[in-house]
Order: structure tokens, then sequence, then C-alpha cells
């Protein structure tokens, strides 16, 4: 059975690869993109254009840092002209309180703000980037002023698990509408440095029981996403609702993909919106239409009950683990490869993300 393509209905707008901190969590290429591959204002824009008549309903701003692009007021507006819904994913550390203000002017809809933790302390840490956490804050406070719906992000690993209830704590103080507890997925910077991050069974148990009880706990006050630690799971979850089934990503230099990661898979050539009309990669890309519907499937995955479900799990963590991106994932327990997941390198110090050059953390 082939699946047949459906409309596409969100979208991932990498707008650059800079960025002012270096965290070593980082899910974006170990190899960075200058400045200078960046797409232009006006090629951005025909892109959301293009993606506004192929039926996507919401845009993520993302990068990098994406309030690093000067023309990010321009692109909110011009998404906010065709009726996008627009969430800016920051770090917010280099906003202040007129330029938030001059994005919700332009119709933006909402702001994700990443803390690295819950303390100060770990902010800077993990972020190395001075007075972090008091920047993210006020900037939080400027978001509500201004009138914008705030989710807290926080992504999860070994260096800032304990810090769990101390983010439900701050979401609420914030006055977040959200809060996602995001765990560390193992992808380009993540997985260079997976050994140094990956928590331990028992500290992923204890957050599990924490965020579902409080979850409960705090229904119709403050809504809690929670994206699941798989490599203790024994199914995968459904990666981006299946390949290439319902949204994309963009990257800084305009190649259309169907994961944010999608790119570690090396024998996929991926076409650019420089190239071809969004519709056509959409719909006809060999990389997008490889891993769709089930004909690609190995067994056990093609009998299996569960591929309506998960669609085969993660292509891009198969081929990290396995070799073969056609692999069943090793999340699965099906898979031979499921005792990997916790098969770890020696831990090594953190390797920082930066563009042009490598720092290590001593």
């Amino acid at each position: 059975m082939t699946q047949t393509v459906g409309p596409a209905l969100g979208m991932l707008a990498e707008l650059t690869h800079r960025c002012p901190l270096q965290c070593g969590y980082c899910s974006n290429p170990v190899e960075l993109l200058k400045a200078d591959r960046e797409l232009a204002t006006e090629i951005w824009l025909d892109t959301f254009e293009q993606a506004a008549d192929l039926g996507i309903l919401q845009v993520h701003l993302s990068g990098g840092e994406p309030t690093l692009r000067r023309d990010l007021e321009d692109l909110v507006a011009g998404l906010a002209a065709r009726g996008v819904y627009t969430n800016l994913i920051t770090a917010a550390v280099t906003l202040s309180r007129e330029r938030i203000g001059r994005l919700a002017e332009a119709g933006l809809d909402h702001v994700q703000i990443s803390f690295q933790g819950a303390r100060p302390e770990t902010t800077e840490r993990i972020g190395y980037y001075r007075n972090a956490h008091e920047k993210k804050r006020q900037a939080a406070g400027w978001a509500r002023d201004a009138g914008l719906p705030l989710t807290v992000n926080a992504p999860i690993h070994k260096l800032n698990i304990d810090e769990v209830p101390e983010f439900v704590d701050l979401a609420l103080e914030l006055g977040a509408q959200r809060l996602e507890i995001a765990n560390v997925q193992y992808y380009g910077w993540a997985y260079l440095n997976r050994s140094a991050l990956m928590p331990g069974y028992d500290a992923v148990m204890r957050q599990i029981d924490f965020v579902e009880k409080t979850r409960e706990d705090l229904t119709g006050i403050l809504n809690i996403d929670f994206v699941t630690p798989d490599y203790y799971a024994d199914y995968p979850k459904p990666c981006m609702g299946g390949w290439g089934a319902d949204a994309f990503v963009v990257t800084p230099d305009g190649k259309v993909l169907p994961c944010h990661a999608a790119q570690s898979i090396p024998s996929l050539t991926f076409d650019s919106v420089t190239e071809k009309p969004l519709k056509d990669i959409w719909e006809k890309s060999e990389a997008f239409n490889r891993y769709r519907g089930f004909d690609w499937m190995p067994e056990p995955c093609r009998s299996c009950e569960r591929r309506d479900i998960d669609f085969g799990g993660c292509r891009c963590q198969a081929f990290a683990l396995t070799g073969d991106a056609a692999a069943t994932d090793p999340t699965c327990t099906k898979s031979p490869f499921h005792g990997d997941l916790r098969r770890l390198p020696p831990e090594q110090p953190i390797r920082k993300r930066v563009i042009g050059r490598e720092k290590i953390d001593a």
C-alpha cells in the first residue's frame, strides 16, 4: 500500500543557523550554515506564499536564533497577511521590549522561549551566555505585556532533568499557557554529545511519574506537553506524524526536508525552494516519497499491527544506530538493535555548537 500524499499543514522555517548560545544538545546539523548561505527576504516571502497556497496553517519560525534576522517583522507580516498562524521559537536573549512590540504589531501569534535550566546557573552553564536566565524572564514578561501567548520550552537531558518540577514553577510564575517538557532527541550536535547528555533510566521514570501527576493537577491552568524519551521506550513514537505526512522543514539555504534531521541520511538528496515549486517538492520529491506509506518497510514493520500508529518510527535514528535508514527503529523491542539505544560511547566533554569552529567544554 502506498500512502496518498495529503495536504501539508505545518512548516518549520529554520531562518538561520546563527545563534548566540552554544547548547551542546542542539539538533541542528554539525555543519552549520553561515549567514551568507541564508535565503534573502524576498525568497522567504515567496516560499511562505507558496506554503499558504499549499494549505499550510501554521509556521514555526526557528533557527538557530530567528531574531538575528533583521527582516523578521517583514516575514511575520507576510504570513499574517495570508492568515497563517506564526510561532516564534527563540532563546530570547537578543530580544527587547520594542522588538517584541514590533513583532506583535506585524501579526505574530505566539512566542516560545527556551530555558536551558530552571535555575540561572544551569541556564548559563548549558547555553554559555551571561545573564541569559534573566534576559529570558524579561522577554517572557514583555511577550505577555504585548498580549502574546507564551510557551516555555524546557529541553531535558542529564544536566537538568532534576529541575523538571522547577520548570513547572517557572512556567506558572511567568504566566505561560503551555510548558513543553521536551526530552532531547539525539541528532546533530546532540548526537555527538549523547554520552554526556542522556539521563539514566531511574531519573527518566521519576520524571514521567511527576509529569503525569502534575498534568492532572494543573488541568485548565497550564497545558504540559511531554516529548517522551524514546530511548527507554518499547515502541517508537510517530516521528513528525509519519515521514512527509503533513509537515516539512525549510533550512536556512532553502532545502526542503521531511524532518529537521533528515540531512543526516546521506543517501537522500533534497530539493530547494530556489530551484523547484514547493508544491512539486511536497508531492513529487524522491526524498519525501522514499519513506511515505508502507511499501518501503522491511519486516517486522510491514506486517506489524502498529504500523498505522508509529509509521515505522524515526528514519534518522534508524540510520544513526544501524547505518540503514530503512531499518526498524531501534526504539522498538522488535529491532535487533534495541539495546544499542542505551549502549553509549565513553563520556567525553561536551562539544559546543559554534559556527566555523568547535569548542570543547573543559
